[in-house]
């Protein structure tokens, strides 16, 4: 009997059964990746969801000592036009005297204006102060009716239950009036 017929010869057969073994493997990772991909890409979210992943705002008609409120993600954006009082009144305080010690220039990219998320974050409410006629608390800023927590003109925590100052949200000018939140 030649030696390539022998079944038990470790020759050119093992060779070709390794490599049929690789190609096959191969092939199996291959259309499992093809098979899996559609669902890994559904997660991803969609072109309406992406599209309110950020919103421009143009700030250019805001006046000194305005404050409007825009909608970011499904949440309320305070945008504060601060007078030149309002943001020494947030630079002259003593970050010793505060539950979430946070100086102003850390909370601001510019010191006229102070852009925050509106939820309150003690409870989820949402804090008064926005509209003329609103109670802004004991230090000007914003205060949460629903259980005493009041915000100062830099969006901390001064008073109240609240555990931490208003959330600052990801932004970026994007010239001297417009900026881009999220």
């Amino acid at each position: 009997m030649p030696e390539s017929a022998n079944p038990g010869h470790s020759g050119e057969g093992e060779t070709r059964r390794d490599f049929l073994f690789l190609a096959a493997g191969a092939m199996g990772v291959v259309g499992t990746a093809v098979a899996v991909w559609p669902l890994i890409d559904s997660m991803n979210p969609a072109a309406d969801v992406r599209a309110l992943s950020a919103t421009e705002v143009d700030l250019d008609p805001v006046e000194v000592g305005q404050r409007i409120t825009i909608t970011w993600r499904g949440k309320p954006i305070y945008i504060d036009h601060r007078p030149q009082k309002e943001i020494d009144a947030a630079r002259n305080v003593n970050l010793d005297e505060l539950r979430d010690p946070q100086a102003d220039a850390d909370r601001v990219q510019k010191p006229e204006w102070l852009i925050v998320i509106g939820i309150c974050t003690h409870l989820g409410c949402l804090p008064k102060g926005q509209k003329v006629g609103d109670p802004r608390g004991e230090w000007g800023g914003w205060f949460c009716p629903c259980h005493g927590s009041h915000y100062d003109t830099s969006g901390r925590i001064r008073k109240g239950p609240a555990p931490r100052n208003l959330d600052v949200p990801p932004y970026e000018y994007l010239d001297e009036t417009r900026v881009r939140i999220g």
